[in-house]
């Protein structure tokens, strides 16, 4: 599919022309400079001028009705279907306008890409790029950057919260991801604001408006944990029933402190409540994570992609239907629920977020207390 073709940025107060969208007949909109302000200090976008079909287009209409000279309709005999050889026109409008204006050239402030690698290589001590093995937040950084390619070319200082809104809204990926995207952004305006590279952060104002789809899933039945207690010998087996029976999310198994010694899980992503949390090991998986770890080296080895196919196959193989490795994490909420673990304990094992001030601030518990609660839940009363 061509790219469309990139225009220069007009001068602060020129006014605005925006694509809105290729399904429509004419998809450029073209607006005049913004007079008005909300209560959160965001340009109001005022009513478009008219909406024409190309840029050019635009920009002739916008330059005529600064001029004074635009009537409506005008558009219509403005239109021009050859705007490649019009670069050297615009460049010059726009020169003529800053002359007349006593506009100095400005220097071309930081792009989103360029404050992303300083902010990278601040937080992280090495060069976004790198071939080092990388940490599992460098890696959801990489990821969530690579979904703002819209912003990359952007100058940072310059963006909007509109700008930054429409990157979550025109995301198809879920919901996870958007949250990785809007953690990017606040990490982004927490270093440029201090290094004075922007003056507000729009990050505070971001919103996912798509439903949450991490309380969606199915949780193994007893019946489908006894065909895989039965079959836990087996390396993909293995690493299903240490997911059920600890509950982390599963991009969280590659990046895990184990701790045979004392049995206990520590790590985590995705959330301030979910990171560095501690599970106990419960005792029916303890040889599992043992075995695994002194022949592979790590609980996850191999790439997701690998896992999920394996393990998708393992389960066909064992005739149970088709599970995500998500819902792993389901079916160990579902067995603290089925075997009485305090609610309360089960949050904490999962990462979740506790809404009341009490549990949130004073609630911590010992590793004795979480493994005391973790060992109620039982295998399959047919392995028993």
């Amino acid at each position: 599919m061509a790219k469309r073709k990139k225009y220069p940025k007009l001068p602060n107060g020129y006014g605005q022309i925006r694509y809105l969208g290729k399904n429509r007949r004419n998809p450029y909109g073209v607006y005049p400079p913004s007079t008005e302000v909300d209560d959160i200090g965001r340009p109001k976008t005022p009513p478009a001028i008219c909406y024409v079909k190309n840029w050019i287009t635009g920009f002739a209409v916008l330059t005529s009705y600064r001029a004074g000279t635009y009537t409506p309709g005008d558009e219509r005999t403005l239109e021009s279907k050859n705007d490649e050889k019009a670069s050297d026109l615009i460049q010059k409008l726009l020169a003529d306008y800053n002359q007349s204006q006593n506009i100095e050239p400005r220097e071309q402030l930081p792009t989103f890409k360029e404050v992303f690698e300083r902010y990278y290589e601040n937080k992280f001590k090495r060069s976004y790029g790198h071939r080092e093995k990388k940490s599992s937040m460098e890696q959801s950084m990489c990821a969530a950057f690579k979904n703002t390619k819209s912003l990359h070319d952007r100058e940072f200082a310059n963006l909007t919260l509109d700008d930054l809104q429409a990157v979550i809204d025109a995301c198809p990926l879920k919901h996870a991801s958007l949250e990785l995207i809007v953690t990017l952004f606040h990490q982004i305006y927490n270093y440029a604001i201090p290094n004075n590279l922007c003056e507000r952060n729009y990050a505070d104002y971001v919103k996912i408006e798509k439903e949450d789809d991490d309380v969606h899933g199915e949780a193994f039945t007893e019946s489908e944990l006894e065909k895989l207690w039965n079959d836990k010998d087996h390396p993909a087996t293995e690493m299903i029933l240490i997911m059920c029976y600890s509950g982390f999310r599963f991009s969280a198994y590659k990046t895990l402190d184990i701790n045979l010694k004392e049995k206990y899980f520590q790590g985590g992503i995705k959330t301030t409540a979910g990171k560095n949390r501690v599970v106990p090991i419960h005792s029916s998986i303890y040889g599992l994570v043992k075995r695994r770890l002194r022949r592979d080296g790590s609980l996850m080895s191999i790439s997701p992609y690998k896992f999920r196919t394996a393990m998708y196959e393992r389960l066909n193989a064992l005739g149970i239907k088709k599970h995500t490795p998500h819902d792993c994490r389901h079916t160990f909420s579902a067995l603290c629920e089925k075997y009485g673990v305090n609610e309360n304990d089960r949050k904490r094992m999962l990462g979740h977020s506790f809404s009341d001030i009490t549990n949130r601030v004073y609630g911590h518990r010992e590793l004795e207390d979480l493994r005391k609660e973790i060992e109620k839940i039982q295998l399959p009363i047919n392995l028993l």
